[in-house]
């Protein structure tokens, strides 16, 4: 049964969202949306996001901080691929620097290696320019700068 969202009081809204941004770090744009489906005027949906900044339930800056750690440490994506999802969310260039600090430069370096080394391997293809074409892909899209890809790239092609 399909529940009617709209149904919901403006008590209730409140502590849906509350546990919506206390479940998981949340940016304003995403809290937005989620408000945006429970069809509340302008003035209300103002009125809670500014009960739920004023209460600590949104900090762009902390939840810039807990997407970096999370994206590198577990998709290990590179900091390019980071950048780019953060300013998709409207997090200011500040807090995108001030987060991108949550990795030590000896971790990202030695993800970096760790994912390019196990990628080499994967591949069937014989050495040549396919194989190098998919290496460099990846790591691309995983958000790696090219000068760190064309340094490893180097380093595995040479032996």
């Amino acid at each position: 049964m399909k529940t009617n969202k709209s149904a919901f009081s403006l008590k209730e809204i409140y502590a849906k969202m509350e546990y919506y941004c206390a479940y998981q770090e949340r940016c304003y744009k995403e809290v937005e949306e989620k408000l945006y489906s429970f069809s509340v005027s302008q003035s209300e949906k103002d009125e809670i996001l500014t009960y739920l900044i004023e209460n600590n339930f949104i900090n762009e800056e902390r939840f810039a901080q807990s997407f970096v750690r999370g994206k590198h440490n577990y998709k290990f994506w590179g900091k390019n691929r980071i950048v780019n999802e953060l300013k998709f969310r409207n997090i200011s260039s500040r807090n995108i620097q001030t987060a991108l600090k949550e990795i030590p430069e000896a971790t990202y370096l030695h993800n970096f290696h760790t994912l390019a080394e196990k990628n080499w391997e994967t591949f069937a293809a014989p050495k040549g320019q396919k194989r190098n074409k998919k290496f460099v892909d990846f790591l691309l899209r995983k958000g790696y700068e090219t000068s760190l890809i064309y340094e490893k790239l180097n380093e595995l092609t040479k032996d």
